[in-house]
């Protein structure tokens, strides 16, 4: 069973956080894909969770595309989008209950865009909180402006007295930059600073964020302004009111739907990202500047925390192992240790001191001793990055399939000679890693399985501390 959570014939999609009485309530789109039957349809579930770990799923009924949910006076509001086909024509919805079991509609609520100032079709996703500035609630959606060109992605707003009638505004964030509609939008405060989270699927296809002191604006581009890789997609943050968190999904790679995946390739690292997979979760914190970083749920820690006895076998390299760490001088050279077997679910950890003008140190993942094929996160101190290889990539006509040198990648902010601390998550097909409780790179790794971790430093010298190899707890 994998530490992330996907629901049973199903995937998650775009997740909507949601904190109650003590207990963390995010909803999401279930989609069945090639599963629905009578006892299986798309809809807004509801997940139970105290820990982000274990959960309990409850049903909604609703149908329908990504929104909100508040609490106002005992009555739960949920606001979602729906598509109509003939004329293409997107709608935002209202729904209430009492008690988030069942769910009433409210018909009447229903508004579509002014045609005006946003074009029809892109209109869903909308976001409602209370805005203390103005003394009246709030709506941002995913929308595109009108204008001359197609880069019209923005953030619409409207405004409401009484969350049943909305007026339209202009958008609180529109760069015009994206041919697209930035979707799932969020938006928060913490300390000083107002955040506004959003995902695009155009040029960049990631989940970003900008900050400002005001809600009125300017949106600042921090110099990291995204959370995880391609593969965290629609994020949107919740809090408890003293931790808040990002959720987003790691898609899958199995349907093709549009058809951009290689012929004769029998396998699934080289597909196209799918909508939909399995729940992705991070800590966020904020820095002295007010950029946000992310960093591992201590629970989702805690619940690979099984120590192991470590094992180390040197392959290249002049190795010099103690009790949980490794060292080598490899200045002109690549030096290799192979490292314990995977688990199902098993989580590396280390701390790593490096040196060298052009080093690169990194873990290798589902090796053997030949530490050929499988799977690398190799971080480039030159280059200020981290970076995930795949396995296909790796194999000696590797270069033929892959013309270019990154596949996924990340920015670092740790430089050279610097210690910084290093977790690498694997559960099942998903990779996380995270370096420095700051930056996390997450993937999928779908072909090459069993084999075990391994360590590597080139053109570097390095010294590997606190190696630690956990598998989860029973």
């Amino acid at each position: 069973m994998s530490l992330y959570f996907r629901p049973e014939k199903g995937v998650l999609g775009d997740v909507i956080p949601f904190y109650d009485n003590g207990v963390f309530k995010p909803f999401y789109l279930r989609n069945y894909r090639g599963n629905r039957d009578a006892n299986h349809q798309d809809s807004w579930v509801m997940l139970s969770t105290t820990d982000h770990v274990h959960f309990t799923e409850h049903d909604t009924k609703i149908v329908g595309g990504t929104g909100s949910v508040i609490k106002v006076d005992g009555i739960y509001h949920m606001f979602f989008c729906t598509f109509q086909v003939m004329p293409e024509k997107n709608y935002i919805n209202h729904a209430v209950s009492t008690n988030l079991d069942t769910w009433t509609e409210i018909p009447e609520d229903r508004f579509a865009s002014d045609n005006q100032i946003y074009a029809p079709v892109h209109w869903r996703d909308p976001f409602v909180f209370w805005c203390e500035e103005e003394n009246c609630w709030w709506m941002i959606f995913a929308a595109q402006k009108q204008g001359m060109t197609t880069r019209r992605g923005c953030v619409g707003l409207c405004k409401s007295d009484d969350l049943h009638h909305w007026s339209y505004c202009d958008p609180i964030y529109a760069p015009m930059n994206a041919q697209c509609a930035f979707e799932c939008p969020d938006l928060f405060k913490m300390g000083d600073w107002y955040y506004l989270v959003f995902s695009s699927y155009a040029d960049r296809y990631q989940t970003l964020y900008r900050k400002s002191r005001s809600l009125n604006g300017p949106w600042e581009t921090p110099e990291i302004d995204t959370f995880d890789t391609r593969a965290f997609y629609a994020a949107k943050t919740g809090t408890d009111g003293v931790h808040r968190y990002v959720y987003g999904w790691n898609p899958t790679r199995e349907n093709n739907e549009h058809h951009f995946d290689p012929l004769g390739y029998d396998g699934k690292d080289c597909n196209t990202w799918d909508w939909g997979g399995n729940l992705i979760v991070h800590e966020l914190w904020q820095d002295e500047d007010g950029d946000l970083f992310v960093k591992p749920v201590p629970s989702v820690l805690e619940a690979v925390s099984e120590e192991e006895i470590i094992s180390m076998k040197p392959l290249t390299g002049e190795w010099k192992l103690a009790e949980n760490s490794a060292s080598v001088n490899t200045p002109y050279g690549y030096s290799a240790l192979l490292l314990n077997p995977l688990n199902e679910t098993s989580r590396l950890s280390f701390d790593i001191e490096t040196t060298g003008e052009a080093a690169s140190v990194g873990v290798a993942i589902h090796v053997d001793e030949s530490f050929a094929v499988g799977y690398y996160i190799n971080i480039d101190f030159a280059r200020s990055r981290m970076e995930f290889k795949s396995g296909v990539r790796m194999t000696e006509r590797g270069g033929q399939m892959f013309p270019y040198e990154v596949e996924l990648e990340r920015p670092l902010s740790s430089k050279t000679g610097e210690c910084f601390h290093v977790d690498v998550i694997v559960s099942g097909t998903i990779l996380e890693v995270y370096v420095d409780n700051r930056i996390a790179l997450g993937t999928r790794m779908f072909d090459i399985k069993g084999g075990n971790f391994g360590l590597y430093a080139s053109d570097a010298e390095a010294n590997f501390m606190n190696i630690q190899i956990f598998k989860k707890k029973i």
